[in-house]
Order: C-alpha cells, then structure tokens, then sequence
C-alpha cells in the first residue's frame, strides 16, 4: 500500500507539473476561453440592476422608417440625435451615452452639429464616443476649446508602480466636432480590443490620451449621472464611489453577459423618434409607458447588419457592441462582475484534485472501478468551475481537465507496468485450474499465494459417474478424454455460473465448493440449484453421450455444508486452493451413498435446513457413514415437476419410511414392495426390510448404517 500511494503521489506531482508548464506556455489559452464561452452561454442570468438599463438602437426597421417617411439617407442628421436625447430628457432618463462616432462636420451643415449640441448641453448627462489609437486620429493633443474630465482619478500611478499594470496609452485621439465636445458630460473611449480569438469577454476601463484619462463608455454613462465622483486605484480593484469592480493587472474586466442579444430592454430609434415627434405635435406617443425611460441609464447604438457594429461574444456570434457596454454596466450596477482566482489557488487546486485522483485510481483493479472513478474525477473539474460561476469566479477549466487526464493516464502506464504484468502472469497460470472469481481474488491479494487457510462454512459439492470404469474400457484414450472433457465442461460452466468454486477433478469426479474464496450469502442454495441444473444438462447430454459412450451417463452428487478449513495446502513449491475438515469427507461419503438408495442427488440435513423452502425434497434415511458415528438425516432434493410427478408414489415412500423408523419391518417391506418398481430408493428399503426382519430390534433407532464408502 504503501508503495502504491507513493507511485499515485509521484504520478500526481509529474502530471501537474507538466499541466503547469503546458498553462504558463499560452498553449491552452484558446481552449480555456471556448470552454468559458461554453458557461456563459449555459449559465448567463440577468442582474438585479437588468432592468435599469435600456438600449436605444438604430435597426434597420429604423433605417427604412426613415427613408420612407422622412426621405433621409444614412447618416441620418444630427438633429435626429437631438431628438432622442429631448426624448430622454422629458422622460426622466439619468444619462444617455451614444455609441456613434461624431468626429466629422454634419453634411447637413454647422447648424445641424449646433442643434445636437443644444439638446446635449440642456440635458447636461450624455457621454459621447471618442476613438483612440496609436495610428491614427485628427488630434495629437487634447482640445484647448474642450473642458478636461469632470471627475478626479487617485491611485493612478502608485497601482502602475505597484503592480506593473500599464492603462492603455495612446497618442491620437478622433473626438466629437468641437461643438459636441464642449457640450459632453464624458468622452468615452470606444477603441473595444477582443481577445485574440476575437471574442469580447472583457473591457478596458480607463485609458489614457495626452495625460487626462477617458472611461469605457459603460464607465462613462455612470459619470455623466454622477458628476464629480471620483475614480480611485487598488491593488486589484477600481473604487468608482462605493462601488468596487475587480480589474487585472492591465486595468480589464471580465464580463458577465447577461443573455443573448435583446436581454436589456431595447427599443428601436424609429420608435422613440416617432413618440418625440408624436410628443410635439400634441399626439399620443407610440411608447406611452412613462416609465420606459425612468430613472435608466440609456445607451444608442446600432444593430442593423449595414452600420458594421456587430461584435461576437461568448453568448453570441452577433452582438451589437453598445451592449457589450450596457453589460459592463449592468454588471457595474449589479455588483457581480467576473473575477479570476488567485494562481496559487488554481495551483493547489490542480494538486489537490490531480492527488487525490491518482491515488484513487491506483488502488483500483476492475475495469469498471477504473473507468467510473477516472469519470468521477474528470467531472469534477466541471461542477468545481460552474459553482465558481456562481460565486463570480473564472477558475480556469481546461488546465485541470488536463492535469487529471495527464496524471491519471500516467497512474494507468504505470499500474500497467508493475502491476498489469503480475496479474498476467497469475491469470495465465491459473486459469484452467481456478475459477475466475479465485483469480481474480488472487490478482487483488497476490499475497494470497503462500501456505494458509482458514476456517470458512462452505457448502460442498462431490460428484461422480457411475460406471464410468466400464465405460472407458469400451474408448481409445483419445476418445475417452474427449468424451470427458465435453461433460466436465458443461458441468463446470453451470457451476462456476452458480459462483462454485472448482477445487479439483479426480478422472471423472467433480470437487466443489461454495462461500470461499469469495462470500456468498446463499451458498447452499446456489450448491444445490447446480447440482440440479448439471442433472438437467446431463439429461439433456445423454443421447449424444450415449452414441458415444455405448452407453447411459448418470452422475451422483453428495452435498454438504459446514465448517471446514479453505486455503492454499502444499508445499511451499506447489499447493493447491482447496479444502479440508469432517464436512468435505461427509459431502464425499453422500456422493458414494447414492448407490445404496439408487438415487442421483443426495444433501445432509445442514444443507436441507438452509434450501428446504427452495426446493422439492424427500427425506432418505437417517444415515451413519463410515468413518463417523453420530447418524445424519439425508434428503434427496428435486425439481417441482419431477416431484409433482411422482407425489404419489413419494407418499407411500415417506408412509414406509415412518415403519421403517419405528422397526416395523413386515409392514415397512409390504409398503416399499408396492412402489419398488416405480422408486429405486424404495427397492433398496424393501431389501433392507427383508435383511432385518427376524432380528433383535431392541435398541432400535431407525438408522441406515452404511459399511462401505
């Protein structure tokens, strides 16, 4: 065991460690992030702050509203814009961020930017979009015309000291026409950067252009309903007011998406236009529920397939890029947002798991325990990671599936290796001589090869053919042991299936016996049901024996069960599992005392006591063999229909034994005389009759002693 735990430890060690420098090389990355996907798209819920965000997007059921009606062609004017930020206003939305770059003159001319404007300064809460890059951008510099920031970041450059985390920098910046720009509650950067698979899982908060810092457009709408707050920098958290949001080293956020496409309450642009210009003109508006825009945070964007800003996510392949925001917000809002474990978490995990694993599997010897335990273990993983889900965790997935796979195929070479060749070679050594069930008790405990027993209740089984000497001598060898082979196999199998133990044959006796080396709870029973089962198949072999042989087959059984010593008996160079006690010569001696009775199967009365309620049985005799003085009653066991068939004549048996019992031998012979030809049993009763009439049966008990074996 001991050496088995060490193997498993070493193993788990090895196959962690290369697990660890599979990880730290990047290689499994792209596997990590699918199986992230795989979560989110199982497991994404909405927030509790869901409902405070609502989207306003431009689809194209708004594009053609508007060529139709209106005549206009895209891009619309600004106006327009105008519009939907009136709309907002009048119904009590906190702040609008528009997703739509506003970096050129209107074709519609100035007055056309200065509307848009107006209706940006008198609502006083909307941040617009500014794109970053490092190649290109119409301003190297900030705007002198354009107000800095309105809110205060602290802890900037002691968290870049400190963690050596590098905020996104750039030099180029394309802002909105100045108008807008002084108007804007927020710029925001919307320069969104996916994964190297091009998934967006994550968001950058805060970047950096000619010294002043710009939020994420999800960060944005929050700062231009909150004026003032201060953006603070921890360890490995951003402080926005008293909110919290976890960030790497490199200032991004995992996502936790809330749904497919459409989850945020999403209208369309033509639809809010329509209720603005209903509004105006004294009409009732399409959106007439009041509180549509009440107290939410309203994001514009587009989703129509032409205006290019549908980005994959791990929830979908097509997903318009303002809701990547709105999640971020939302999950801003809803204080959930994605964290990743610790490493040196996920490392004493991924030791954890890998051990315990490969300790299990190298105590495992079936197949089966193997495979459901492997199973078990690469399943783990996964309940780990989805209940990491809940809890707000990315524990990474694909590293430990490898590291268990790794370190349990490892185990499995290695139990290969030292153990698999042993149990070959014991099962190539043993297999014609054990059954299968010793075998493998061999395999699991080779110990067991050595001298030893111990004392087990067995239930015996001795069996012979009768007038198998005369038979051989009609056979050439070579017939004669293919002869026996045929019926020692078909007995054996029926045994063995019965969960029997083959101890021995001697020509052509069967030594048997039941509840060793493994228990069986009813070993008597299943003892008895094969002798009656190899009976059966006998029966149904004799015809085809009989064209062989010249001869009928009959085989005679003796069962026993008791207290007898099972184990390994030899020499220390050769030995046998077999058995030895007083119960293995009883079961002997009733195999032999079938010749007296003329029957075919006989059981002692331990044996009885445990199958009687099974099975159809008469009693014998009350019978003393040679070699023990205390008498035993014996019974000869049956199958249903062939007791049913002869029920009467057993009667007139058992109503004879009585006066056979009770020594009255003229009435006792009288009655077994009348069945005698129907009852071989009977036959052998009335002889013994006729041998004791006339004789002094004083001390009479009633029982059958038997002087020959």
């Amino acid at each position: 065991m001991r050496k088995k735990t060490i193997r498993g430890l070493l193993a788990g060690i090895v196959g962690v460690m290369l697990t660890l420098i599979l990880w730290a090389s990047g290689l499994i990355d792209t596997f990590e992030a699918k199986s992230w996907d795989w979560r989110v798209a199982l497991m994404a819920k909405e927030g509790k702050a869901t409902g405070d965000i609502c989207l306003i997007l431009v689809d194209q059921n708004s594009l053609d509203w508007a060529k139709a009606v209106n005549a206009l062609t895209w891009p619309w004017p600004r106006e327009v814009y105008g519009a939907i930020v009136n709309f907002c206003k009048r119904n009590g939305a906190k702040a609008v961020a528009f997703d739509v770059l506003f970096t050129d003159p209107s074709k519609y001319g100035v007055e056309d930017d200065v509307a848009f404007a107006r209706a940006v300064s008198d609502f006083d809460h909307v941040a617009l979009a500014t794109f970053l890059s490092n190649q290109s951008g119409n301003h190297p510099h900030w705007q002198a015309t354009v107000p800095l920031p309105n809110f205060q970041v602290i802890g900037l450059e002691q968290w870049k000291k400190n963690t050596a985390g590098e905020v996104r920098t750039f030099t180029r910046s394309s802002m909105p026409v100045e108008a807008l720009a002084r108007q804007a509650a927020v710029l925001c950067n919307v320069s969104l950067h996916p994964d190297p698979d091009g998934i967006f899982r994550k968001v950058d908060l805060l970047s950096i252009f000619d010294d002043q810092v710009l939020p994420s457009l999800g960060l944005g709408v929050f700062l231009a309903a909150n004026p003032g707050a201060a953006v603070t920098f921890g360890s490995r958290h951003l402080e926005v007011g008293r909110r919290k949001i976890p960030i790497d080293a490199e200032g991004y956020t995992i996502l936790r998406y809330r749904g497919p496409s459409g989850t945020h309450r999403t209208y369309s642009a033509a639809a809010v236009l329509q209720s603005e210009i209903q509004i105006l003109n004294g009409e009732q508006p399409n959106i007439r529920d009041p509180n549509a825009f009440k107290d939410k945070y309203v994001m514009f964007g587009f989703s129509a397939p032409g205006l290019y800003d549908l980005r994959p996510s791990p929830i979908s392949g097509v997903y318009p890029g303002v809701e990547i925001y709105a999640t971020w917000l939302d999950n801003f809002l809803s204080g959930d947002f994605m964290r990743r474990p610790p490493t040196l978490v996920v490392v004493a995990l991924l030791f954890f798991l890998s051990l315990i694993g490969a300790v299990s599997v190298t105590y495992l010897k079936s197949v089966a325990g193997t495979v459901s335990t492997t199973f078990v273990f690469i399943s783990m993983p996964v309940l780990l990671s989805f209940g990491a889900y809940q809890q707000g965790f990315w524990l990474p997935l694909v590293v430990q599936e490898i590291a268990i796979v790794v370190t349990i195929g490892f185990v499995l070479i290695i139990n290969f290796a030292t153990e698999g060749r042993q149990k070959r070679f014991i099962k190539n050594a043993f297999k014609h001589f054990l059954s299968p069930a010793v075998i493998e008790q061999l395999i699991d405990h080779p110990d067991r090869l050595k001298l030893g027993g111990e004392r087990r209740l067995l239930s015996i089984f001795f069996s012979d053919l009768q007038g198998f000497t005369s038979i051989s001598e009609k056979l050439d060898p070579e017939a004669l042991i293919e002869l026996l082979n045929d019926y020692l196999t078909a007995m054996t199998n029926i045994i063995h299936e019965e969960g029997g133990t083959i101890d021995k044959y001697e020509g052509d006796a069967i030594i048997a016996f039941w509840n060793a080396p493994l228990e069986i709870p009813d070993h008597a029973l299943n003892a008895v049901r094969a002798a009656l089962r190899c009976q059966a198949r006998l029966a149904e072999m004799r015809p085809a024996l009989r064209k062989r042989a010249g001869a009928d087959m009959h085989m005679r059984i003796g069962i026993n069960t008791g207290a007898a010593v099972v184990g390994n008996l030899g020499s220390h160079t050769r030995f046998d599992y077999t058995m030895i006690g007083d119960a293995v010569n009883l079961a002997a001696r009733l195999e032999g005392a079938n010749k007296q009775f003329g029957t075919f199967t006989m059981m002692s009365q331990s044996t009885f006591d445990r199958v009687h309620q099974y099975f159809k049985t008469r009693e014998l005799a009350r019978l003393t063999v040679v070699g023990r003085d205390a008498p035993v009653t014996v019974y000869e066991p049956m199958m249903i229909a062939e007791y049913e068939a002869k029920k009467d004549v057993f009667d007139e048996f058992n109503r004879g034994l009585g006066l056979f019992y009770d020594g009255d031998m003229v009435y006792g012979e009288k009655v077994f005389s009348e069945i005698q030809a129907h009852d071989p049993a009977a036959l052998a009763y009335a002889q013994k009759c006729r041998a004791l009439n006339g004789e002094n049966l004083k001390d009479w008990h009633g029982v059958w002693v038997m002087m020959t074996k």
